[in-house]
C-alpha cells in the first residue's frame, strides 16, 4: 500500500514539474515572439509539444510565428491544429482566413447540403468531448426532473416535471448521437496540408503514373487511403489523386 502511494506521489510530482516547465517555456517563447525572434520562439514552442503539452493557444502562437516568417504551409497547419483542439478559437479562425490568401491554389468547394451546412456551421463548433459533456448534463437533468415528477404530489407540478424530463431525455438522445457522430468524423476524417512548394498529383500510387493536377504549399486536402508510402487525397472540389506521404502533414 505504501509503495503504491509513493508511486502515485512521484507521478504527481513529475506531472506537476512537467507542467511548470511547460509554463516557463511558454512564457519564454511568448517573450521571444514579442522581441521578433520568431525562429527561437518556434524552437521553444516545439519543445513544449515534444514534452506532450499541447493546447489551442500553443498551436495558434506557432502559426503566428510562421506567418511572420512567411512560411505558408506551417502557418496554415498550426492554425488548423489550434482549431482542431478548440473550434471556437476566433483568433485562429480569423488568422487562418488571412493565411489561406497566401496560397496559390483557388479551390471551389462543392455545394453542401442543408445537413452538411448545419454540421459545419454549428455541430463542428464543438469537439466530441464537448458534446459528451452536454450529454452528461442532460442525463443528470433528465434524472433529476424524473425524480421530482415521481415524488411530487401536485398534478400541475407532475405535469411540468414529466414534460421537462421527456424533453431532457430527447435532448440527451440527440446529443449522444451527435457525440458519436463527431467522434467518428474526427477519427476517420483525416486532413492534411501540402508542405512542398509544388507537387504533381498522380492518378495512381506509382512514380511513373500520369500527372492529373498540380498543388502548391498550404493547400488543405482530405486523406482517403494509404498504399505503401503513397496517400490518396481528395480536394474540396471533388478532385482525387495520389501523392507521396512525405509531401503531406496530417492533422
Amino acid at each position: 500500500m505504501m509503495k503504491k502511494t509513493l508511486v502515485i506521489l512521484l507521478l504527481f510530482i513529475a506531472n506537476f514539474a512537467n507542467a511548470q516547465n511547460a509554463n516557463v517555456l511558454f512564457a519564454d517563447a511568448n517573450m521571444l515572439y514579442k522581441e521578433g525572434k520568431y525562429t527561437e520562439a518556434i524552437e521553444k514552442y516545439n519543445q513544449i509539444i515534444a514534452e506532450g503539452n499541447v493546447s489551442s493557444e500553443l498551436y495558434y502562437n506557432l502559426g503566428n510565428c510562421y506567418y511572420k516568417l512567411n512560411k505558408v504551409a506551417p502557418t496554415i497547419y498550426n492554425y488548423e491544429k489550434a482549431l482542431q483542439l478548440n473550434p471556437l478559437n476566433e483568433d485562429a479562425q480569423n488568422n487562418l482566413i488571412f493565411a489561406k490568401r497566401l496560397t496559390l491554389d483557388r479551390i471551389e468547394a462543392l455545394p453542401k447540403s442543408i445537413f452538411q451546412k448545419i454540421n459545419e456551421n454549428f455541430l463542428q463548433k464543438f469537439t466530441y468531448n464537448s458534446w459528451a459533456i452536454f450529454s452528461i448534463l442532460f442525463s443528470v437533468l433528465a434524472s433529476v426532473l424524473f425524480l421530482l415528477f415521481y415524488f411530487s404530489y401536485s398534478p400541475n407540478q407532475k405535469r411540468l416535471y414529466f414534460t421537462t424530463s421527456i424533453i431532457s431525455f430527447i435532448l440527451l438522445a440527440i446529443t449522444l448521437v451527435i457525440t458519436f457522430n463527431q467522434y467518428d468524423q474526427e477519427k476517420n476524417n483525416i486532413q492534411a496540408i501540402v508542405f512542398p512548394e509544388q507537387i504533381e498529383i498522380k492518378n495512381a500510387p506509382t512514380k511513373n503514373s500520369d500527372d492529373v493536377f498540380t498543388l502548391h504549399e498550404g493547400t488543405k486536402v482530405k486523406v482517403l487511403d494509404t498504399v505503401d508510402n503513397w496517400k490518396k487525397i481528395k480536394l474540396a472540389d471533388g478532385k482525387i489523386g495520389w501523392t507521396l506521404a512525405a509531401n503531406l502533414k496530417e492533422f
